[in-house]
């Protein structure tokens, strides 16, 4: 039997009838975003961008729309572009399964002729067309042999291409090579959120998108009103935001552009004082370390090294932290390594030998070294110098290429946000709390080795507590001994 063309109707309808069939409600924050492609389409616009909270749905709407796009013209070619290959071809494969049961799709349906693939599936449509009707690949993958004439960009912008400047960079160089592939008359769709200051969505003359046509939809409006009430009251908004801590939950639910420099100071008031000692007791043949009624489970040490030389350039600083089953974190020591030039060891074996004395007086597993800089060639000599004095410790080697502020706000907002971040009073005696209320991102002159050492260890991955402890002879600890090399 010869395949009926459906009549023409509104991507609203295309939605609804798509949901009804799988027996769901469609928000109104999803109709408001299919009017306004429907319009843009209509209008003849042919740049658009969508910026949309995370949560909303609107990669499931692109993918409605692709279909929908097809539907209504079966010749269309459409790339979609993401971070990597496999979040494109997600799309990709979301819309196949879309063609194969809508019911305004029916006259798509290949016969076996076409490719019908994971990444890629042609449409029944004349000719005898190169391209797939639509297709996947990522950011850094080889697109510009394909020709298109609607290419989606579904969140390019991610941390992996965005949390420096070279990638920023190299984002855009390759969103350029979208012209070359795009048809005369084409359409380009960005959707997405902003992952950086300079995101690559940002208005204003010289920007990347600047002239398209944009529809932005944070979860609040200027009223406090939720965009998806069903989905997010405010018990879960609430809840949302105190996990992620207000700087992610600008950006990534309010769509907010706003640069580092305006973000607000970290407060030490935002951290619950505390003055228990650290206590290891023996239950049932097993060793668990307790800090007044609440189990440590997990510990993690950050070395973020300097030279150490006193009164001269950067503090080398060790952060300690524990966390106990319910989610609160223990900032429990900070120690500001110093050396003495003049005096035997060299420099560098006396910071390894307090720090291995430092980790084994907090029974702590395992330490991070900071590779950047002065820490390449730490952590063999740190594992050298525990073994020497017998303590057992794991030694991990970290590097970072993230921006040393985008690190700082990623590890503290969440958690003072949350008021989980517990921190002793020993934490209080000493420079940290003056450098928390200091610190503004991008400004000159400011201190912030510590920050950086704690924010370390923040964002490690944290090691689960032994069940039994083995060292050469008793841990020191009393509640405040340190080694003499150690000052605060």
């Amino acid at each position: 039997m010869p395949r009926t063309h459906p009549p023409e109707v509104a991507f609203a309808a295309f939605l609804w009838i798509w949901n009804r069939r799988l027996a769901q409600q469609t928000p109104r924050v999803h109709l408001r975003i299919a009017r306004w492609l429907n319009g843009r389409v209509d209008a003849g616009d042919t740049r658009l961008l969508l910026m949309a909270f995370r949560g909303c749905g609107k990669s499931t709407i692109i993918g409605l729309f692709c279909a929908w796009l097809l539907s209504r013209d079966a010749s269309t070619r459409i790339v979609v572009l993401a971070a990597d290959h496999s979040l494109a071809t997600k799309m990709v494969s979301a819309v196949r399964r879309i063609i194969e049961r809508h019911p305004l799709c029916a006259h798509l349906l290949p016969d076996g002729t076409e490719v019908w693939a994971a990444d890629r599936f042609g449409v029944v449509r004349p000719g005898a067309p190169r391209d797939p009707s639509m297709m996947a690949q990522g950011i850094q993958g080889n697109f510009t042999g394909s020709r298109a004439d609607v290419i989606i960009c579904d969140d390019v912008e991610v941390p992996n291409t965005a949390d420096t400047d070279d990638k920023r960079a190299a984002l855009r160089e390759r969103l350029s090579e979208t012209e070359f592939v795009l048809t005369p008359g084409g359409t380009l769709l960005f959707i997405g959120t902003p992952h950086a200051a300079e995101t690559i969505y940002r208005e204003g003359e010289g920007a990347l998108l600047a002239g398209y046509a944009r529809l932005t939809v944070p979860l609040l409006d200027a009223a406090g009103r939720s965009a998806w009430p069903e989905r997010f009251d405010a018990d879960a908004i609430a809840r949302l935001r105190r996990r992620v801590g207000p700087r992610r939950f600008a950006r990534q639910m309010q769509l907010s552009m706003a640069a580092e420099e305006e973000a607000q100071r970290l407060d030490p008031a935002l951290m619950i004082r505390y003055r228990e000692a650290l206590e290891l007791r023996e239950a049932n043949g097993a060793a668990q370390l307790w800090l007044g009624r609440r189990r440590l489970v997990t510990g993690v040490a950050w070395w973020d090294p300097a030279f150490g030389w006193p009164g001269r350039g950067d503090h080398s600083v060790l952060a300690a932290v524990f966390g106990d089953d319910r989610g609160s974190l223990f900032l429990h020591r900070i120690a500001y390594l110093a050396v003495d030039p003049a005096a035997a060891p060299d420099p560098a074996t006396q910071q390894c030998r307090a720090v291995a004395r430092l980790t084994e007086e907090l029974f702590l597993p395992v330490v991070f070294v900071e590779t950047n800089g002065i820490g390449r060639f730490l952590p063999d000599l740190l594992r050298q110098t525990a073994a020497e004095l017998g303590v057992p410790l794991a030694v991990r080697e970290q590097s970072s290429s993230r921006r040393k502020e985008e690190r700082i706000l990623a590890a503290f907002d969440p958690v003072l946000a949350a008021r989980r971040l517990h921190a002793h009073e020993s934490v209080f005696a000493t420079s940290f709390a003056a450098e928390m209320a200091g610190w503004k991102p991008g400004a000159a002159g400011v201190k912030d080795d510590a920050l950086d050492a704690v924010a370390g260890a923040l964002l490690a991955e944290p090691a689960r507590l032994p069940r039994r402890y083995v060292a050469a002879r008793p841990p020191p600890w009393r509640g405040g001994a340190t080694p003499p090399v150690v000052a605060s």
